[in-house]
């Protein structure tokens, strides 16, 4: 049985048929116009807001994400106190130490949930306990903590080499997935 064309039928059977045709010639037609990078794959949630309200710096001169522009850029947020930020920081360290040749720096931003964590020496003498060597932040005010919307100890957010944020992360887990972000980006850099 065939539908004329000025049927209802026809009309239904040839939307089908074309929507058909576009979803198999989709992946030829994005094959056809070249690979995707990894990069380009990744979503853009906005440029990086600057580092604000810092009371002071660690392991560092002051730093700013214009001066990394060109950089990849891992801003780690977190507070010695909390076990889920202490349990991040090996994977940290190892990025920053592994990393930072290629293109990567690794900014710690220590932002406190307790009174005494307020503590310049107290922040060093975790530092030191936990083998931080990275540039920290001391973010007491939560003046960067804020520009980020952030919410949560720890918080990682990857920018890329134009300043853009790439990835964020929260809580503990999905190491080798933020590696695997950070490669990325660094292989887009060029």
């Amino acid at each position: 049985m065939t539908s004329h064309p000025s049927s209802p039928l026809f009309s239904v059977r040839r939307a089908f048929l074309a929507s058909m045709a576009a979803a198999v010639a989709a992946p030829v037609l994005a094959h056809a116009a070249g690979p995707v990078s990894p990069a380009a794959a990744l979503p853009d949630f906005g440029a990086a807001p600057e580092f604000t309200g810092i009371e002071r710096w660690l392991n560092s001169e002051p730093l700013s994400l214009a001066q990394l522009r060109g950089r990849v850029v891992l801003v780690d947020f977190w507070t010695y106190a909390c076990i889920n930020c202490i349990r991040t920081l090996p994977h940290v360290n190892r990025w920053a130490e592994r990393y930072t040749p290629q293109g990567l720096t690794v900014v710690g931003v220590h932002t406190p949930e307790f009174p005494f964590e307020r503590s310049a020496s107290n922040v060093e003498a975790a530092m030191r306990r936990y083998g931080v060597k990275h540039p920290v932040a001391q973010d007491n005010r939560y003046g960067t903590w804020k520009a980020y919307n952030n919410q949560y100890w720890p918080a990682a957010y990857l920018i890329d080499a134009q300043g853009r944020i790439r990835y964020k992360h929260f809580g503990e887990g999905e190491y080798e997935r933020t590696e695997g972000v950070i490669r990325t980006l660094l292989a887009a850099r060029g």
